[in-house]
């Protein structure tokens, strides 16, 4: 019998290492990481601030910018172009990861001197939506599953072009009633987490949004932070909300510690045809103010400071949810709408 139990410990020992290797194997990153990456950087001259950078790598498949002042971008082709608004003869490191299709990474920082004399606002990013098919990845992802977080809402967010293209000029993000994945209805929740952010400045937004009860359209922002300090410490800039069960009244809020869900901090204001004209949502953001606007009317404003969280980045969030606590009873006659977002830009 002893031969036997010495077998069986062999047998052991081998698949014990055989396991302990596979696991060792599996845990290490497959693939080759970018290499020779260059990066150049040209400042132009007119003093409006704008550097236009290009990185180049072998094996690379997009580059993440990060500008040396708190801005992100990210650039599939490496090229971008960044509009620096501090006045003054000011000096940034920039850090460029270039990443590969495995995930796999290369980073290189440059130092960018920028001397900033024009200081009217200036376009410093926007999606025109001009062309047709998905919506762009290097400005938007995705936030994919159901229940709104939180929220309890009816509709499963999908990356389908069923719910959310761009066609004829404009981004269509649909809702629609189906059965998918255990939900009742399809929509989708487009983020610019992770591909742009920014600190101060003004948006616009020109829309058309979706009718039919239940409907919740909404043109947002989040800090950047949220995956370290959670929500709502990280603060959230509601620029439109619109409830298709109270049609024509905008909703503008800001959620903080102290002021958030029910509690929140937030005014409306009544428009017309905001079904089906499309108008003009904004936001105006200082280290002093906070304004929400429709059309250039105010809808709320509330005092800047360091002691509410509105003083670092921000990324955007488009999205129709269906009911909800705050979109309400989906009339059972809903089939499809969509809000058509015609453009969304950032000026500084």
């Amino acid at each position: 019998m002893k031969p036997v139990k010495n077998l069986v410990s062999i047998v052991f020992l081998f698949c014990f290492f055989s396991a302990s290797s596979c696991k060792k194997e599996s845990s290490t990153p497959t693939g080759t990481a970018p290499s020779n990456l260059v990066v150049n950087a040209v400042v132009s001259s007119d003093g409006t601030g704008k550097v236009n950078f290009t990185a180049t790598a072998t094996n690379a498949v997009t580059y993440d910018y990060e500008f040396g002042n708190g801005a992100i971008a990210s650039a599939p082709t490496g090229i971008t172009e960044y509009r620096y608004t501090l006045a003054g003869n000011n000096t940034y490191t920039v850090k460029v990861t270039a990443k590969s299709s495995a995930g796999l990474t290369t980073s290189k920082t440059i130092t960018v001197t920028v001397n900033v004399t024009v200081t009217a606002p200036v376009l410093v990013w926007s999606d025109e939506f001009n062309t047709d098919g998905l919506p762009d990845p290097s400005k938007w992802g995705y936030d994919l599953g159901a229940g709104g977080w939180g929220n309890n809402e009816s509709q499963y967010y999908t990356s389908r072009a069923e719910n959310a293209v761009v066609i004829n000029g404009s981004l269509k993000i649909t809702a629609t009633k189906e059965a998918y994945s255990g939900s009742n209805y399809t929509s989708a929740r487009l983020i610019s987490k992770d591909k742009y952010a920014f600190k101060y400045g003004k948006v616009e937004a020109r829309a058309k949004l979706p009718a039919g009860g239940g409907t919740w359209p909404a043109i947002w922002m989040l800090g950047s932070d949220i995956g370290t300090v959670g929500w709502p410490a990280c603060g959230e800039i509601d620029i439109m909300e619109h409830l298709g069960n109270d049609p024509n009244k905008i909703y503008g809020t800001l959620h903080y510690p102290g002021r958030s869900g029910g509690s929140a901090d937030g005014a409306n204001r009544v428009i017309t045809n905001a079904t089906t004209e499309f108008h003009v949502y904004s936001l105006e953001w200082s280290a002093s103010v906070i304004k929400i606007s429709v059309d250039g009317l105010l809808v709320h404003t509330v005092a800047n400071t360091t002691a509410i969280p509105f003083n670092h980045n921000f990324f955007f969030i488009l999205n129709v949810a269906m009911g909800g606590g705050f979109g309400g009873a989906i009339d059972p006659a809903f089939n499809s709408a969509s809000m058509e977002v015609d453009y969304i830009r950032v000026y500084q």
